[in-house]
């Protein structure tokens, strides 16, 4: 589980973030929504150690994140997967070599152990014939499965998901959002997406914290998120031509 408590963040003097209190749990796809300009991207970045706040707390599994020295936290990296939100993949790498970079960065296989890993990866993406290709030869879908591949091969404890729908079809997105969800609750990960995507609202919104001007705003589940009494959500939730389309 990652839990965050009294979070503040702030670019110069524009405050973005403002006592973020909210849960990340095992096993579950935790959804973070918002409007643009909400904070959920830095918010994001924070848990990810790419943005430092200000103030507050962060704990993965009882870990303060921001006191963990220079070789915990290098540590904690390599139990981490992260979904890029352009896929984020080597266009002069194959797949398979797209796949493995992580595992000869951060992992200690030996190389036949590091080409099995890979090859179980993409088998659980459902692409076990696309080891030689490059990225440019895949569809945007494809390119996102890989990115998956790549996301789990260290098998992460906790994965972040930026945007894993951007770009992307309505049915391909259907897709991708069953494969996180399949890929979570078969290793029991702590998943973490931000999405603005209602069909994954509705569709993998295990544990949903919506953030609105840097607050905050609502927490719930897709089960109760349509009987919210929230006004900013329903504005941000009915705004979206799929759920006009589902109380007309």
């Amino acid at each position: 589980m990652i839990e965050v408590k009294n979070l503040y963040k702030s670019f110069g003097d524009q405050s973005v973030l403002n006592d973020i209190n909210c849960r990340f749990e095992d096993g579950k796809n935790n959804l973070i929504i918002g409007m643009s300009g909400s904070g959920k991207t830095v918010l994001l970045k924070c848990l990810i150690s790419l943005h430092r706040p200000e103030e507050g707390e962060i704990y993965y599994d009882g870990r303060d994140l921001l006191k963990l020295s220079r070789k915990e936290l290098i540590l904690l990296r390599q139990e981490i997967g992260v979904l890029f939100q352009g896929s984020a993949l080597f266009d002069s790498m194959t797949v398979a070599e797209n796949v493995m970079f992580p595992l000869r960065m951060f992992g200690n296989m030996i190389a036949k152990e590091r080409e099995a890993r890979m090859k179980l990866c993409l088998e659980r993406v459902n692409l076990p014939t696309a080891l030689d290709k490059y990225p440019s030869e895949l569809s945007g879908g494809m390119q996102k499965r890989v990115a998956i591949a790549r996301a789990i091969a260290l098998n992460p404890k906790y994965l972040f998901c930026d945007e894993p729908n951007s770009g992307l079809d309505p049915q391909t997105s259907i897709l991708i959002d069953q494969l996180i969800d399949d890929i979570t609750k078969e290793y029991d990960i702590t998943t973490v997406v931000n999405t603005h995507d209602m069909n994954s609202v509705l569709g993998i919104g295990d544990n949903i914290t919506f953030l609105y001007k840097g607050k905050v705003e609502w927490k719930g589940n897709k089960d109760n998120i349509l009987s919210t009494d929230s006004g900013p959500l329903r504005d941000f939730l009915f705004s979206s031509p799929i759920m006009r389309k589902l109380i007309d």
